[in-house]
């Protein structure tokens, strides 16, 4: 394009969070001379006051172009259109007296992103925005000063709902889950089935136009992707066991059914879209994590720095951890993790007949009495 796209300036002290923008005919556009884009860290839950939005546009019209982008794809306030001049005035006013970060750009840590969580949701399994503002406070180096192979992000998401859609835009998807039985209020069950005008399906998300009569086995009991559910005799069960926690039911019938009470996340890594390799959603790693504010977050810090020491170590140059991933197996990940292969690890069945064993894994290892092989396996 006309547009030269890259980190060449920035403020005193970070290596990210401004991206430089020159026009490449300056005189003949010389408005547009350079128009260098900052990213300020957005606050947990994109939660704002109107005064601080005020101050916000205020600054932005005196010292850029007065255009914005809330949010952008990674999360933060986008502030776009300034001179070089103008950085370091921008920052000051921001970090002095807005008390505001910027944000992440480049191969670092970019700006963790989080849904409105447990402030406003009922089906936000964890606190998404003390997770994300902990994280955000713990890795400031990381995510201020570039000593990635490429980007890394961090999303939270309440439920398997996915609001900020982490686990496909994600290196390290954050999301809320239970682990025992969805709640089911039988008779709230049978109010929707009876289609009582105060239980519209799907909370009246799709009132505006006459979709038929509620059909509980068409809407809900079908279209489980694990076919758990049953409706019989007005009863309805669901068996936990094959439970995929995908909120389905539970978003058709909001009044009818309730995540469970022992809660927790689940951690997912390499999700991607296409750069070097095509697009990838994220792979689970975790099954289920109790989240614990009052050691600070301690077994998920020690995960996070274990698998950044090793796509540090060997990762290529732009290359993200979804694809090292691809590149040296999840069976890697496992063993810098520390973590034990279980079922929910396998995405699909082995395409080859070959397995290929560690010696620590073979009883006696490499080296054995090829005559006392013998006496067991006579030729």
């Amino acid at each position: 394009t006309h547009w030269k796209h890259g980190g060449i300036v920035g403020v005193f002290g970070y290596g990210g969070g401004v991206i430089g923008r020159y026009c490449d005919q300056p005189k003949l556009f010389p408005g547009v001379e350079h128009f260098h884009t900052l990213r300020v860290n957005q606050p947990a839950g994109k939660y704002y006051s109107t005064d601080y939005l005020r101050k916000l546009s205020d600054l932005w019209d005196f010292r850029g172009s007065g255009l914005t982008n809330m949010h952008g794809a990674t999360g933060d306030i986008i502030l776009l259109g300034t001179t070089t001049p103008q950085l370091e005035e921008v920052f000051w006013t921001l970090t002095h007296d807005f008390n505001q970060d910027l944000g992440g750009s480049g191969p670092n840590l970019r700006t963790p992103a989080d849904c409105l969580g447990q402030s406003r949701c009922e089906y936000s399994c964890y606190d998404t925005s003390a997770l994300c503002h902990f994280l955000t406070n713990e890795y400031q180096d990381e995510l201020h000063r570039p000593a990635f192979p490429y980007k890394f992000k961090f999303k939270f998401d309440g439920c398997p709902n996915c609001c900020v859609a982490s686990i496909a835009r994600s290196d390290m998807s954050f999301v809320g889950t239970w682990k025992d039985d969805i709640r089911i209020d039988q008779d709230a069950v049978n109010k929707y089935v009876e289609q009582d005008p105060a239980y519209p399906s799907n909370a009246g998300a799709h009132k505006g136009r006459d979709w038929g009569p509620f059909d509980i086995e068409k809407e809900v009991v079908d279209l489980c992707p694990t076919h758990c559910i049953k409706f019989e005799n007005k009863k309805l069960t669901i068996d936990t066991e094959n439970c995929t926690r995908c909120m389905h039911c539970i978003n058709v019938m909001p009044r009818a059914l309730k995540i469970g009470k022992e809660t927790g996340l689940s951690i997912l890594c390499g999700a991607k879209s296409p750069i070097r390799d095509g697009a990838q959603m994220g792979s689970l790693l975790v099954p289920f994590m109790e989240v614990n504010p009052d050691n600070d977050y301690e077994a998920i810090t020690e995960l996070i720095e274990n698998i950044w020491d090793w796509w540090m170590e060997e990762g290529k140059n732009r290359e993200r951890l979804g694809e090292l991933i691809m590149r040296q197996g999840f069976q890697k990940l496992l063993e810098v993790t520390g973590i034990k292969a279980i079922p929910q690890h396998v995405s699909y069945p082995r395409s080859n007949p070959y397995i290929f064993w560690k010696e620590d894994e073979v009883p006696g290892g490499w080296e054995r009495d090829v005559d006392e092989f013998r006496k067991h396996h006579l030729r």
